[in-house]
């Protein structure tokens, strides 16, 4: 998975923080987005997240996944 691939999401994963669903449990299971940033580091030193994949889905909506959470559909 690199910067800029299409993904969808594989694994039933519920948020709360969608803009169209707010406060509401939102299933993101099936939804393609793309990913802008594979989180390796902050500010210069290296960390190991726990979520370091993040997808945008939409202008207003982006959220944070497991590499095992998503699968590449598009380079």
């Amino acid at each position: 998975m690199n910067v800029g691939d299409r993904v969808r999401v594989k694994e039933s994963v519920t948020v709360y923080h969608h803009p169209e669903h707010r406060n509401d449990p939102f299933d993101l299971k099936g939804s393609e987005g793309e990913i802008i940033a594979i989180v390796r580091e902050w500010q210069g030193r290296p960390v190991s997240a726990n979520l370091p994949v993040l997808v945008r889905f939409s202008k207003r909506f982006k959220a944070h996944f497991r590499d095992n959470e998503v699968e590449v559909i598009s380079s």
